[in-house]
């Protein structure tokens, strides 16, 4: 396997030796929780720590006895893929008062326990610092009561408290994403697109309650992610008169033939005096204003159930990881810590700074200061709220600016689910700054056939929901064809290019780059949008159409496993797609918790077959009853599927057999995630506001000419900020031969997959979360939330 490199910072140094680390879950209860409490264990254990489980919550915490309990690593096996929480959750009056903390402090200084992992919402984490706060002076008050020794004082002086947002309403500031928000998303698109059909079929108008007592995000993004017709959210109430609004705008929808009606409103939702809007309300008023069909679905505790998403999954894990991190490096004085998401990264901060910020947004919210609470919940909030307003509601022909540019979109590579949300965003935010945009068909293989045509604002509703290309996609590279795409610029005076697309869409750049020496036609602003389920283009951490792809493979991963379920010990050796990059198979095995995933990234041979066939032989002579092993269709030319395939069926003779299976194509198919329905419109609508922003800076004497670098960007995800980056400057980034980018930032998370599986291993912590503070309000262009 690869060699770690030397000047990285590794955890060897961090000893659990000696430590005790408790890990509960508390509040309500979300999909993910089971995966962040096996990372805990299972790390924990890794470190050399005694872990132990507190079953429900505070509860437990406080009754003590057999609801604390010693884990072990075998006993978070086959948990991830379970929905809810398995070590169970309860609301806890008695941990509120002085006397039931007294009881929970009694009861961990008799395990030793001075280390706690909480995976809750704001009222659970702010109840661990209170216990903190006052830990030392709980633990004097049970000497004197003769509860425990003198010395115990000093030998357990300190509680260190690390704090997972588990909540599926995505209501804690400070965090882009909580535990279980994705999963609940999942839910409730699966609900909207199977009412989408019967909705249709009856030309009906359906009102969905979602839940989200005091925050609309579910709400919000799934009305973004459907393209529901209205929306409904407790932090930004419809203005006075919005019935008759909301009436004529189902109206006009209907009079271009749209046969159905969605709104979306949040349980919490209310009007500028506070008073509460029902779905009950909101379906009256259709009826008695439109005289539609109008039936509600309140999809209540649905939104919470189910298997937790792949995005959850690594969530959680790497959340879960990062909590145990964070406890062993913490000292007395270290203040509680929350571990976040921002971008794609892992952070820590102050647990009391980010529920103090919560807080604020529901004083705010009761002292109807709206603007406001929407500013608090943080940039990717507003973000969402802005986007859904331009691309659901179009403005009057006579308020739109009149650009007089044209505008053409294409599809470029494989398709990737995802791709039809940024077309259609593209699209309408194109004709909302007062665009006419035009339609590619087939790539540049139907453009230079003159394939083009002008596509409207109803041209691309309901795209959303719809996987593969409407537009159409192919291979073809623009090179061979440049004169006659130029004549097809000319003909339709394409004045901006907006390419969504993969490798393919980035090399197509680069060519037409090289083809404005030649062709003038070509001096105009070009964007690309990352789209493909590898995850392969340079200059972007993350792709549109991925997320989905893993989250088949996850669903795939775990039908397979049940397979096998109640049979003898079985391994299965499962192919993904991804060309040479092994971001599907790396990923995906952490979110299905495989024991190994062989990429081309990091090389290996048969001794490191050989060491992963023994290893899996050792933990099926236990209690692992099914193992899990990915591999990456390019990782190794004569390390075939079919050969490891045989090499396991031949090693694991008398102890387990295998199985293989080649995912292929499906990987590709199917109905996009509320992830990359969402990433591909909010990226898709910042590409298209840079194009207006080019072609105003590009147009003198009467035309648009723009031939610098900076004319020609892929706008992509990196770390934490949504940046646009000439194409030119990521040549030196790129393996053209094996189309990959030459630095990947995931295979920082391919040692937290192995440790997972048990294997001794190096996990850099240089880059892990250092504590930092809770921003108010992030630069704009360092949005990089966007993605959700």
């Amino acid at each position: 396997m690869a060699q770690p490199d030397s000047k990285k910072i590794f955890f060897e140094n961090l000893s659990g030796a000696g430590k005790a680390i408790a890990v509960l879950t508390s509040g309500g209860d979300a999909q993910g929780m089971n995966a962040a409490v096996r990372a805990v264990v299972r790390m924990g254990l890794y470190v050399g720590a005694k872990v132990y489980f507190i079953h429900e919550g505070y509860q437990g915490m406080v009754d003590g006895g057999e609801n604390i309990e010693e884990a072990t690593w075998e006993s978070v096996s086959s948990m991830l893929q379970v929905g809810g929480t398995v070590i169970g959750s309860a609301r806890c009056k008695e941990f509120r008062t002085h006397e039931g903390r007294l009881k929970a402090a009694h009861n961990l200084v008799q395990q030793g326990i001075t280390n706690l992992c909480v995976i809750g919402g704001d009222g659970s984490l702010t109840g661990a610092n209170l216990f903190r706060e006052e830990w030392s002076g709980l633990l004097t008050e049970l000497v004197e009561q003769g509860s425990i020794e003198a010395n115990a004082v000093q030998k357990y002086s300190a509680l260190h408290i690390v704090g997972m947002v588990g909540s599926i309403d995505n209501d804690f500031c400070g965090t882009d994403m909580t535990i279980g928000t994705d999963s609940a998303l999942h839910r409730i698109i699966e609900v909207v697109d199977a009412i989408m059909t019967t909705a249709q079929s009856h030309q009906r108008t359906f009102v969905l309650e979602v839940m989200g007592r005091h925050c609309g995000y579910l709400a919000l993004v799934s009305a973004l992610a459907c393209g529901a017709d209205w929306v409904l959210i407790p932090e930004m109430p419809p203005e006075d008169g919005w019935e008759e609004k909301m009436c004529q705008k189902l109206s006009a929808n209907r009079a271009v033939m749209k046969r159905l009606n969605i709104i979306i409103v949040a349980e919490g939702a209310i009007d500028h005096n506070n008073k509460p809007i029902t779905t009950e309300y909101v379906k009256n008023l259709v009826v008695k204003c439109l005289g539609f069909d109008t039936r509600v679905t309140i999809l209540g505790h649905v939104q919470r159930g189910g298997t937790p998403s792949a995005f959850d999954r690594i969530l959680a894990s790497r959340m879960g990881v990062e909590a145990v991190l964070a406890l062993l490096e913490t000292t007395a004085n270290t203040p509680a810590c929350v571990v976040s998401l921002c971008g794609n990264q892992s952070v820590r901060l102050p647990l009391m700074e980010c529920v103090q910020m919560t807080q604020e947004v529901q004083r705010a919210m009761d002292g109807k200061r709206f603007e406001e609470a929407v500013r608090l919940r943080g940039r990717s909030f507003e973000n969402n709220l802005r986007t859904y307003k331009l691309l659901a509601h179009r403005k009057p022909e006579s308020e739109l600016p009149i650009s007089n540019f044209n505008v053409a979109v294409l599809n470029v590579g494989a398709p990737a689910a995802g791709m039809n949300a940024a077309v259609r965003s593209a699209v309408r935010v194109g004709i909302s700054e007062g665009h006419k945009m035009f339609a590619v068909s087939d790539g540049f293989e139907g453009f230079y056939k003159g394939q083009i045509k002008e596509i409207k604002w109803a041209d691309v509703g309901g795209w959303t929901g719809q996987g593969g290309s409407l537009l159409g996609t192919k291979r073809t590279l623009p090179a061979k064809h440049v004169e006659k795409i130029a004549e097809q610029m000319r003909k339709h005076n394409i004045n901006a290019l907006l390419i969504v697309g993969g490798f393919e869409a980035f090399l197509s750049l680069l060519e037409l780059l090289t083809a404005r020496g030649k062709y003038d036609e070509f001096c105009v602003p070009m964007v690309m949008v990352p789209a493909t389920v590898s995850n392969n283009v340079p200059g972007s951490d993350l792709s549109i159409g991925a997320d989905t792809a893993l989250n088949a493979i996850t669903t795939t991963c775990d039908r397979i496993k049940q397979s096998a379920s109640g049979t003898k010990r079985r391994v299965f050796i499962i192919e993904t797609m991804g060309g040479y990059c092994g971001y599907l198979a790396s990923v995906g095995g952490l979110a299905a918790g495989a024991d190994a995933a062989y990429i081309y990234e990091e090389p290996f041979d048969i001794r490191d077959l050989q060491a992963n066939v023994e290893h899996l032989t050792e933990k099926m002579k236990t209690s692992i009853q099914r193992g899990l092993v990915l591999r990456n269709e390019n990782c190794n030319e004569n390390y075939t599927t079919d050969f490891i395939y045989q090499l396991y069926s031949e090693e694991g003779k008398g102890v387990f057999d295998s199985r293989k299976n080649v995912l292929g194509h499906m990987q590709q198919g199917g109905a996009p995630s509320p992830f990359d329905r969402n990433f591909g419109t909010k990226i898709s609508a910042k590409a298209m506001q840079w194009v207006t922003k080019k072609l105003v800076e590009t147009f003198r004497h009467g035309r648009v000419f723009a031939n610098t670098e900076d004319s020609c960007c892929l706008l992509g995800m990196r770390r934490r900020a949504l940046v646009f980056q000439p194409v030119v400057q990521l040549k030196d980034e790129t393996d053209f031969v094996h189309r990959i980018p030459k630095e990947q930032w995931w295979l920082k998370l391919r040692p937290l997959m192995k440790i997972l599986a048990k294997y001794k291993t190096s996990y850099d912590v240089s880059d892990s979360g250092q504590l930092e503070h809770v921003v108010r309000n992030r630069p704009k262009e360092s949005d990089a939330s966007v993605a959700m």
